[in-house]
């Protein structure tokens, strides 16, 4: 029971690891390419949220697994990583949208003058 523990809570690190990375390499491809503008990174954070998500799911069901059995010690540190990962992820993701949001309601109001 401790392997399909150990399975999510370390799947739930990289998942959460993913999230929080899609952002930045969505800005940094823009740099280098000439047809995508920083706005169209825009479509990466239902992307990040996703991952996030699925980190918190991940984390979740290796502590519950690891809660039923006497093996725990590593895994638990695995599934605590994972959740604060996937919740790093959630947050850069709805600061994203935020910046977003407000960009297009600067865009909105000086496009009125």
């Amino acid at each position: 029971m401790s392997r399909a523990g150990n399975g999510s809570a370390w799947g739930s690190v990289v998942v959460g690891l993913a999230s929080v990375a899609t952002l930045p390499v969505a800005i940094y491809v823009t740099r280098f390419s000439g047809s995508y503008d920083l706005l169209h990174t825009g479509f990466a954070i239902p992307v990040a949220a996703v991952l996030g998500f699925a980190a918190l799911v991940l984390s979740r069901s290796a502590r519950r697994r690891t809660s039923v059995s006497l093996a725990g010690g590593g895994v638990h540190r695995a599934a605590t990583a994972g959740q604060v990962l996937g919740i790093l992820g959630l947050c850069l993701a709805a600061s994203a949208l935020v910046a977003l949001g407000v960009y297009g309601l600067l865009e909105y109001v000086g496009s009125r003058e």
